[in-house]
């Protein structure tokens, strides 16, 4: 009688960080596609479930964060990949992803998807100016009430800075136009 050998992995939280526009929910969406039972656990989107919430965004995204570390718990405690794809210019969120994953013995894997200030800035004012998905027209609106261009700026340098600060993140440059190039390049990162 033959008998099966399962490969015991360890589940992956997978952050992808990055500005807006650089492909993070694209790369998050092909990731789940590719591997079953995983997890896309996109803030924007569970904020959104959130009643109102562009009356008060500031703290509908804090409430967004701690129902998906709640989520992210239960899924990777059943064994199952999650990505976070999620711009993030301050350490706090990161930090708490970090501890969840070591709370119930998951790797870690920050990936931050990246391109030049000005192409970053041009693709999403691009993005914007084409904007159907809901998702994009709240972040356009987000940032317009926030000042615009310059604090999408200002947002890219406070990343470009966090990044500086955290020996563990993987910088994956973004390949405009080649979702297959960056997601691979994202994959190979991951190990």
């Amino acid at each position: 009688m033959q008998t099966r050998r399962h490969e015991i992995r360890t589940a992956r939280l997978i952050l992808l960080n990055g500005p807006p526009g650089c492909g993070k929910s694209t790369v998050a969406r092909r990731y789940v596609d590719e591997h079953p039972l995983a997890l896309n656990l996109d803030i924007d989107h569970v904020r959104g479930l959130i009643g109102r919430w562009r009356d008060d965004p500031h703290t509908a995204g804090l409430l967004a964060r701690e129902i998906a570390l709640a989520a992210a718990r239960v899924h990777l405690v059943a064994g199952h990949d999650v990505v976070v794809p999620q711009f993030l210019g301050r350490l706090t969120f990161i930090e708490q992803l970090e501890r969840l994953a070591g709370d119930v013995v998951a790797a870690f894997h920050e990936v931050v998807l990246l391109d030049s200030k000005e192409n970053t800035l041009r693709r999403f004012t691009e993005r914007s100016r084409l904007a159907v998905e809901p998702g994009h027209v709240d972040a356009q609106e987000l940032l317009d009430r926030s000042g615009g261009l310059a604090e999408l700026s200002a947002m890219y340098d406070r990343l470009v800075s966090i990044v500086g600060t955290r020996p563990g993140a993987r910088v994956v440059p973004v390949v405009e136009g080649d979702v297959d190039l960056t997601y691979a390049e994202v994959v190979r990162a991951l190990g």
